[in-house]
């Protein structure tokens, strides 16, 4: 990153025909779709992005296509993150290789590395790989917490530039920007409070709302950053709903409902998630409503 990422940054959905193929001109469309909209910055095979049930082959080959289509107008970083160090090495390479401008690196998953590892683990890619590097932490999914401590050494490393935290604890990221603010970038991994951490110095999202409302994430982030707190509070209400309910069940079931409501993708996604339950179609219809959402008439 030539220069600090701020603001609204999504971390978009990997659009899918019904039998789970890749539908790359939909891909494309939603990335034409942000960039117009003022997104900051596109995270393409996060989490959000079904990167656990994309191939390597497919995974390295949606980055490069990312950078393709983005073509300049946004940055994009690239999901590289695994619990092989050796994976996430092959991942991280490869998107330098294909000119992403970061990396986001999730903490390794089911292994429960100590403190230790995860230093040691984040500490070998960034030495090994020469692009800016984001840290996240989500141990609701990780079943791996990266504590502060670790955090702190771990931004003394010239090309580890932010961090995404997942963790929903506000104190916490506060206590992050005190800590590490002056040599990491917070970015709030929790839509519901992205407003609270920016209150408290962080400098944006990666968001999963911001899929279906990338020009409201984007002001209300941008009202942040100026510290006009109150306007960006204005627009957080109307938020709220998605906020919650793009959560009802595991991301990105949610928001690729939603999506396919609003007539921007197919419905489709890949085993072991399967589409939204039908009681929960009520919910997320109307919190769209109230973030002032128009679905198809079809729909």
């Amino acid at each position: 990153m030539t220069q600090e990422i701020t603001g609204s940054i999504v971390a978009i959905v990997t659009p899918m025909r019904g039998d789970g193929s890749l539908d790359l001109p939909a891909f494309d469309r939603l990335v034409d779709w942000h960039v117009d909209a003022g997104t900051s910055a596109i995270v393409v095979v996060g989490t959000t992005g079904e990167s656990a049930t994309l191939g390597m082959e497919e995974h390295c080959d949606l980055v490069a296509h990312c950078v393709e289509v983005a073509n300049k107008r946004v940055p994009v970083i690239a999901g590289t993150g695994s619990n092989s160090t050796d994976e996430a090495l092959y991942f991280t390479k490869s998107a330098a290789e294909h000119g992403a401008d970061a990396a986001l690196l999730v903490t390794p998953y089911y292994n429960k590395p100590s403190q230790e590892g995860l230093y040691q683990h984040f500490k070998t890619v960034a030495e090994a790989v020469d692009i800016p590097q984001i840290l996240y932490n989500v141990p609701g999914r990780t079943a791996c917490d990266m504590n502060i401590e670790t955090v702190d050494r771990l931004a003394d490393l010239d090309n580890v530039v932010a961090i995404k935290d997942a963790t929903g604890d506000i104190p916490r990221g506060h206590e992050l920007v005190s800590r590490c603010g002056d040599r990491l970038v917070v970015y709030s991994g929790e839509d519901a409070i992205t407003l609270a951490l920016m209150e408290g110095g962080a400098k944006g999202t990666i968001s999963v709302t911001a899929n279906v409302a990338p020009s409201l994430m984007a002001e209300m982030c941008a009202h942040a950053l100026t510290g006009d707190f109150a306007a960006a509070a204005e627009v957080d209400r109307k938020l709220a709903g998605l906020h919650a309910n793009l959560f009802i069940e595991a991301n990105p079931v949610p928001v690729k409902w939603a999506l396919a409501k609003m007539g921007l993708i197919e419905s489709g996604i890949r085993l072991p998630l399967v589409e939204l339950d039908a009681r929960y179609h009520v919910q997320v219809s109307d919190a769209l409503e109230q973030a002032g959402i128009s679905l198809p008439e079809a729909a």
